[in-house]
C-alpha cells in the first residue's frame, strides 16, 4: 500500500510538470488563446488510448487469445495469483514471436489483458513465468494503463504544440509580440520534456510492479531470474523498430529493442541490472520469502 501511494505521489507530480509545460507552450502560441483547444486534445487523446489501450497492444503484436487447453500453466497460474489479489481473472493471450517479453494491457482490472510471446514461453521455467506474470498483474492493479495513457496522450499533445511552433513560427508578431528566439527553444525543448517524462513514469512503474510482484507471488529470487533470462534473449532475438511496436514498447516487462547509441537515454525501461539488485536484497530481508 506505502508503495503504490509513493507511486501515485510521483505520477502527480509528474503531470504537474506536464500541465507546466502545456501551459508555458500556451503562453507563447497566439498568447494563450489556443492553450484550452490543445488541452481539450489531449484528453480527447487520452480518453482513446485508455479506452483502447488493450486492443492497440494486442493488434500490434499480433497475439491471439488462448484457452486453458491451450496454455494450461499460464491460465493456472494467472487464475492462482488473481485469486491471491482478490481480483478478477484477466483474458490471457499469446504473441507468435521468438522475441522474450509480456504485457499487460487493459483500463481496469476487469477489463483487462495479460500476453505473453511465445519466446517467453519457451524460454523460462514455470517458477520464472510465474514471477514474471505476478509482475505484468501488479502494472493492472496498480492502474499503470491509465498512467501510461495520460502520459502518452500529453506528450503527443505537447509535441504537436511544438510543430505548430515550427511551422507558424508563435505569438502575434503583427504587434512585434513575436520571441524567435523563446519559440524555437519551445519547440525543441518541449517534445525532450516529454519524452523524459514518459520515461520517469515508465521507470518509476516498473520498479513498483517488481515489488508487488514480488510479493504477490512470495518469491523476489524468481522474477531476478526470470529478467535476466528475458534480458540476454532479447539482445539475441530484439523486436523491430516499427512503429507500432514502439507505441507499445513502454508496456513490455523488459527493453524489446536492440541497445546501441542513444537507445539506453531514451530507453523506457530502468536498468535490468538494477532491478534484479532490487529483487535480491528482497530475497535477503525476507528470508526468500515474501508474503503478499
Amino acid at each position: 500500500m506505502a508503495r503504490r501511494w509513493t507511486n501515485g505521489l510521483k505520477t502527480a507530480a509528474l503531470f504537474g510538470l506536464l500541465w507546466a509545460i502545456v501551459l508555458a507552450l500556451g503562453a507563447v502560441v497566439g498568447r494563450g488563446q489556443y492553450l484550452w483547444w490543445f488541452a481539450g486534445l489531449g484528453l480527447l487523446g487520452t480518453a482513446y488510448s485508455w479506452w483502447n489501450s488493450d486492443r492497440i497492444a494486442i493488434r500490434a503484436m499480433r497475439a491471439r487469445p488462448v484457452s486453458e487447453l491451450e496454455q494450461p500453466v499460464m491460465h493456472r497460474i494467472v487464475r492462482e495469483l488473481s485469486t491471491a489479489a482478490q481480483q478478477p481473472m484477466p483474458r490471457l493471450y499469446v504473441s507468435p514471436t521468438a522475441a522474450p517479453n509480456a504485457f499487460a494491457t487493459g483500463r481496469n482490472p476487469r477489463n483487462a489483458a495479460v500476453c505473453c510471446t511465445e519466446g517467453i514461453l519457451a524460454l523460462l521455467d514455470e517458477r520464472e513465468l510465474r514471477g514474471v506474470l505476478g509482475h505484468e498483474l501488479m502494472h493492472v492493479y496498480n492502474r499503470d494503463i491509465l498512467t501510461s495513457s495520460v502520459a502518452a496522450a500529453f506528450a503527443g499533445m505537447i509535441t504537436s504544440v511544438a510543430q505548430f511552433l515550427m511551422l507558424f513560427g508563435g505569438g502575434d508578431d503583427r504587434r512585434g509580440g513575436g520571441n524567435p528566439l523563446a519559440v524555437l527553444a519551445m519547440a525543441l525543448l518541449a517534445p525532450f520534456a516529454a519524452v523524459l517524462v514518459q520515461l520517469a513514469i515508465s521507470r518509476t512503474r516498473e520498479y513498483d510492479a517488481d515489488a508487488g510482484g514480488a510479493r504477490l507471488t512470495g518469491d523476489p529470487r524468481a522474477l531476478a531470474s526470470a529478467l535476466a533470462k528475458i534480458e540476454r534473449g532479447a539482445a539475441r532475438r530484439p523486436l523491430p523498430p516499427h512503429r507500432d511496436l514502439v507505441d507499445v514498447s513502454h508496456l513490455m516487462i523488459a527493453n524489446p529493442f536492440r541497445a546501441g547509441g542513444l537507445s539506453s537515454l531514451f530507453a523506457t525501461h530502468p536498468p535490468m541490472a538494477e532491478r534484479i539488485r532490487r529483487l535480491e536484497r528482497m530475497a535477503q530481508e525476507q528470508g526468500g520469502i515474501i508474503r503478499y
